[in-house]
């Protein structure tokens, strides 16, 4: 879920939900 909020959110956020995991 996190890799998707962060790729609708953007290149940024996208990253943090990455690492995040």
């Amino acid at each position: 879920m996190s890799k998707i909020i962060g790729i609708d959110l953007g290149t940024t956020n996208s990253c943090v939900a990455v690492m995040e995991g």
